[in-house]
């Protein structure tokens, strides 16, 4: 198949490259020069403008966006939808609140346009080991483009899970997953070096990975940290977010369903941006307060 491909950063470059390996034609644009250079390096036909990319694809045109989700898609599509024509599809796989993936289908959809969500993961590991892709939107279009989804997956690593939106539900909910996971095996791994034995940290996980029921890719990503970094003395513990486990909260509260894990797994994170938290500071001053228990004053400056 062909298809256009806007967004070649870490994810998206990759997902070119596995595209390409596989055949398919490929027009891609990033308004990063360097970027573009390194796709056309692969095969790509690289393009100036989003207006080149549709006029260099046949009908029905594919085009695959990967660009930071929120404005910068809706102004994407407002660009690429300007210049293409009814039966044309248009693929959203970034990390975008599903709310969003339905009011763009719906606004697609006036114009004949369709538009399909797909939540991908796999990170920059997908080049090798290829992309899991949850994907929502029409099942005509999904057939239609099952080559493409083929290429860039492993064996059953893709599947149409629901109509408008659905992809990004289930990208949203796994990435809530990954939050809890996450969060257990830092806290895991904490206790195991504050302890008074001196335990091999790398060991314990590439351990762990050998028929223990707490095995995963998570925990061989770690094993693969710790063998560079024992200690991890070179990584300092900032932990962003980039919204999915906010989302997947919202969707919980707005159901009812009870999400602690989850929940606490991204406050866990938000402690980690404030080195100084005026919480704990609280609670040091009221334990003082109430049981005369000693403080830590801060260093004058």
């Amino acid at each position: 198949m062909e298809i256009g491909f806007i967004g070649l950063g870490r994810m998206g470059g990759n997902m070119v490259e596995r595209l390409l390996r596989d055949h398919h034609r490929v027009v891609a644009y990033d308004p990063n020069a360097e970027a573009s250079a390194a796709a056309s390096s692969k095969g790509a036909l690289t393009v100036k403008d989003l207006s080149e990319l549709t006029s260099k694809l046949k009908s029905p045109r594919v085009a695959w966006i990967m660009v930071p989700s929120g404005q910068p898609v809706d102004d994407t599509l407002a660009k690429l939808s300007a210049n293409m024509q009814a039966n044309d599809i248009i693929i959203d796989g970034g990390n975008s609140n599903f709310h969003d993936s339905v009011r763009r289908y719906e606004a697609l959809k006036q114009k004949g346009i369709q538009f399909m969500d797909v939540g991908t993961s796999g990170g920059i590991w997908g080049l090798e080991k290829g992309y899991c892709m949850m994907i929502g939107g029409n099942a005509e279009s999904f057939k239609f483009l099952e080559p493409i989804f083929k290429s860039l997956a492993p064996a059953d690593g893709y599947a149409h899970v629901g109509g408008p939106g659905a992809g990004h539900f289930v990208k949203m909910v796994h990435n809530g997953i990954e939050y809890g996971m996450m969060q257990a095996y830092g806290e895991g791994f904490d206790i195991l070096q504050a302890c008074d034995y001196s335990f091999d940290l790398h060991q314990i996980a590439k351990l762990w990975n050998h028929a223990s029921v707490v095995r995963s890719w998570l925990l061989e990503l770690a094993e693969n940290a710790l063998s560079k970094d024992p200690k991890l003395e070179n990584i300092q513990g900032y932990v962003q977010d980039s919204g999915e486990g906010r989302w997947t909260i919202l969707e919980a509260m707005h159901k009812d369903v009870p999400a602690p894990v989850i929940t606490l797994s991204l406050f866990a994170r938000f402690y980690s941006r404030r080195p100084e938290s005026f919480t704990h500071k609280m609670l040091a001053a009221l334990r003082s307060e109430f049981g005369g228990h000693a403080v830590k004053r801060a260093s004058a400056e």
